[in-house]
């Protein structure tokens, strides 16, 4: 072992409260590591996204549209993906999803009045238009909101 090839032990980091500006014996005197003057050498530098008094980026921008904080994200489907079920058959949101019909009710289903039906069912979803609900209950199923 020689002083030429010492090394500190794996794993060991710098330590975070590095004395700098202590003179040039401590290997970081005279600017610190600051460089030579501007505004990033001084103390109190500006928060972040200030141009120097240029009017920044995100005030340059226009501001567009609203995102409301209570909106409900429904899946709707038409009346005529029922057929895919068997005649008499329950139809719920887990039986939409086992058919590939829906991916994932968030926060609702609604069924719609396109198409046509041509099964009696028993539809358990959150809403139907008027439509749809009709459609059901003419070919004596019924239609429950859940």
């Amino acid at each position: 072992m020689e002083l030429s090839n010492l090394k500190p032990a794996d794993g060991a980091v710098k330590s975070s409260n590095f004395r700098r500006g202590r003179g040039f014996g401590s290997g970081n005197g005279k600017q610190a590591g600051k460089g030579h003057k501007g505004q990033k050498a001084r103390s109190g530098q500006p928060r972040i996204g200030f141009e120097g008094g240029q009017m920044p980026l995100y005030r340059r921008l226009p501001k567009r549209g609203f995102k409301n904080r209570n909106h409900k994200e429904i899946v709707t489907i038409g009346l005529d993906r029922l057929e895919a079920f068997d005649n008499g058959a329950t139809v719920d949101v887990a039986a939409l999803a086992e058919a590939g019909i829906i991916r994932e009710a968030r926060d609702g289903v609604k069924i719609l009045g396109n198409g046509e039906l041509t099964k009696k069912l028993t539809v358990k979803v959150n809403a139907y238009s008027a439509s749809a609900k009709e459609k059901i209950e003419a070919l004596g199923g019924t239609a429950e909101v859940v």
